[in-house]
């Protein structure tokens, strides 16, 4: 695949970003989003999702039909050639009528995220990245923050019930004992995208699923900042550890992490 086929499907993604974003903003304004089933406990699924999933299947395939295609609500396999899609992340807001949650597009070639598109349908922003380009929000380059240490730095600590809470609460006594602050905000692709645009300083969650956030670690490092691994093959459909920071934190946070929830070993593996 040329780096043309890749600027394409780039482009492409941008505009199907916001076409699913105008979906899940009509459902969200007309309160028609607060109609949900529930695949698990605190995990929602809304008509705009199941919706703006077959939206975005049916343009993708339609254009790049010998791309594979994994999304939350519809799954998938792994290919060479990979569409990895979250219809709403954050739907938990999304169903409360919170408004902070975003669609994301991720594309991979190989094993490798190379175009990242998170869009906030409320907001009107897009945060797009190219492997290799930089990192923008509505075309203006963006760098994470330079932050200067623990006591000057925002971190938000995703939560999952995947998880144990004591884990969870081991990883918040930890970043509060260093002297951070943190927020929960429940969307990882808004907070990965807010890490890449400098407005918080961190992004941590100890169960991510791909399609939650390959796009927004493509934007951190993009943006200049570090993020740990994510497997691709069979793990893009298993649940993993998520760090995302300024470098400044990094070994900060990577230590806080690692404390919180991992056997001893274990390590959090750079992407970069």
């Amino acid at each position: 695949m040329t780096g043309n086929d890749i600027d394409r499907r780039h482009r492409f993604a941008q505009d199907c970003a916001r076409q699913a974003g105008a979906i899940a903003r009509h459902y969200f304004r007309s309160g028609e989003a607060l109609s949900s089933a529930e695949k698990g406990r605190h995990d929602p699924v809304t008509q705009a999702d199941l919706e703006i999933d077959r939206f975005l299947i049916d343009q993708l395939a339609g254009a790049f039909p010998a791309d594979g295609i994994l999304t939350e609500e519809t799954g998938g396999s792994p290919a060479r050639h990979l569409w990895v899609i979250d219809p709403i992340d954050g739907t938990l807001n999304f169903a409360r009528g919170i408004a902070h949650f975003a669609v994301s597009i991720a594309f991979c070639v190989d094993g490798q995220t190379e175009s990242g598109v998170v869009y906030d349908p409320v907001s009107n922003e897009i945060f797009t990245a190219r492997r290799g380009q930089g990192a923008f929000c509505n075309g203006r380059p963006i760098r994470v923050r330079a932050a200067r240490g623990p006591s000057d730095a925002i971190v938000d600590a995703g939560y999952s019930l995947r998880h144990p809470a004591a884990d969870y609460l081991g990883l918040i006594g930890n970043l509060l004992g260093q002297g951070y602050a943190f927020v929960q905000n429940g969307s990882a692709a808004m907070g990965l995208a807010a890490v890449a645009c400098g407005r918080i300083d961190g992004f941590c969650e100890l169960s991510l699923k791909s399609w939650d956030v390959l796009a927004g670690l493509l934007l951190v490092e993009e943006a200049g900042g570090w993020t740990s691994d994510f497997p691709h093959g069979p793990g893009l459909l298993e649940n993993h550890k998520v760090l995302a920071c300024t470098p400044s934190i990094r070994q900060s946070l990577q230590d806080l992490m690692l404390a919180a929830t991992t056997p001893r070993g274990e390590t959090l593996l750079s992407s970069r």
